[in-house]
């Protein structure tokens, strides 16, 4: 069996992040998204990975010194070559299958089929945390040999999901975000096909936004008669895509940390609930309320860093309070008098006081900014 990873789209609802970094390597508790779903492939016994990339593309972006817009090269392709490599870090065999667009999730299938090369296959898409895994939706696969098997999750919002119509563990139905879902059961980001799904991709044509929907292809194969069951998820369940999401698939990770400490806590320092701090880190007359991770070479001065908070390598913490937040490499949040929370802060940035005390922030600020809190 091989496994497809999909590390194409641009990332529309977690930007001005996804300006200049892939949305799947975004971290969670320090670590890029799409690392967690190579290990749940690699954990299920799969070695051969094809990893689908998009070409370059051009962005206007604004120009941090004069504010005018520039064109700048977004190339999401070479920064998940650079992070994934071969695969041999997580003991896999890496392949890179080329999309000219985002043309849907059916139409990555349809220029896989000569590395797939007939076998049976698991589709994952790299923006999705699993916290259980796929070990056993693909022994079910295996042992049960229907043509398709997809995963499912009660969720509360079913119209904004794939929609699943159920007899028994069949899928009778599949709906692309319906306005009036037939329930509440949504796909979720990992599909098992055999052969037949490059028949059914065959025969659909793109929908009204111009993509080749795998729920169409899902629902080809059901109407040919063909037979796709399906499992119902119990544990948690992420779709990274949107900020809110990506804080608590943070938070939910960070629930199972074991404290570590290979940086350096001076005295005046306090520390409560499980933290790791990375090595070359210092906290300085600081109080830290885990759970909380901290990279290598971060300085926490004078501040206070509350629960469910993954602060990245460099980053500089000085005169300030943040909790249940992300913080991306060397970013740093300098004399900030009132606290931060529930943020999603970029690469290089900077955030500093001004002369006024706001009682609170809600930030999500992109790569290489600088932010003036008045």
């Amino acid at each position: 069996m091989k496994a497809l990873v999909l590390a194409g789209g641009r990332g529309t609802r977690l930007r001005p992040i996804t300006h200049t970094s892939a949305k799947q390597l975004v971290p969670v508790a320090n670590k890029p998204v799409l690392f967690y779903g190579l290990e749940a492939i690699r954990d299920a016994g799969i070695t051969d990975v094809g990893i689908v990339v998009s070409d370059p593309r051009e962005m206007l972006q604004p120009d941090r010194r004069t504010g005018q817009q520039v064109t700048v090269m977004v190339n999401s392709q070479a920064e998940i070559r650079a992070a994934v490599g071969d695969g041999s870090a997580f003991g896999l065999r890496v392949s890179y299958i080329e999309q000219e667009a985002p043309l849907g999730l059916a139409h990555a299938v349809k220029i896989s089929r000569s590395w797939i090369d007939g076998e049976p296959f698991v589709m994952y898409l790299g923006d999705n945390l699993i916290r259980d895994g796929i070990s056993p939706f693909v022994k079910e696969f295996m042992a049960e040999k229907p043509d398709a098997q997809i995963l499912l999750a009660h969720v509360a919002t079913p119209s904004d999901f794939g929609v699943a119509e159920l007899e028994g563990d069949r899928v009778v139905r599949l709906e692309e975000k319906p306005k009036q879902p037939k329930s509440d059961l949504a796909l979720v980001g990992v599909y098992l096909f055999d052969r037949s799904i490059f028949e059914a991709v065959d025969a659909i044509r793109p929908s009204g936004r111009g993509e080749l929907e795998i729920t169409d292809a899902i629902q080809h194969l059901i109407t040919s008669g063909r037979r796709v069951r399906s499992h119902v998820i119990r544990g948690w369940w992420k779709d990274t895509g949107k900020v809110e999401d990506l804080l608590e698939a943070n938070r939910i990770v960070l629930e199972g940390l074991k404290p570590e400490n290979r940086g350096r806590v001076d005295g005046a320092s306090s520390i409560e609930g499980p933290v790791q701090i990375g090595e070359g880190s210092v906290v300085e007359r600081s109080r830290l309320r885990g759970p909380i991770v901290i990279g290598a070479g971060a300085r926490i001065t004078d501040a206070y860093v509350g629960p469910f908070t993954a602060i990245g390598d460099g980053v500089v913490i000085d005169h300030a309070e943040i909790e249940y937040s992300i913080l991306l490499e060397r970013s740093r949040v300098l004399r900030v008098p009132a606290r931060i929370e529930s943020s999603l802060i970029g690469k290089d940035v900077e955030i500093v006081a001004s002369g006024q005390r706001p009682r609170a922030h809600r930030l999500m600020v992109g790569d290489s900014s600088r932010v003036e809190i008045a």
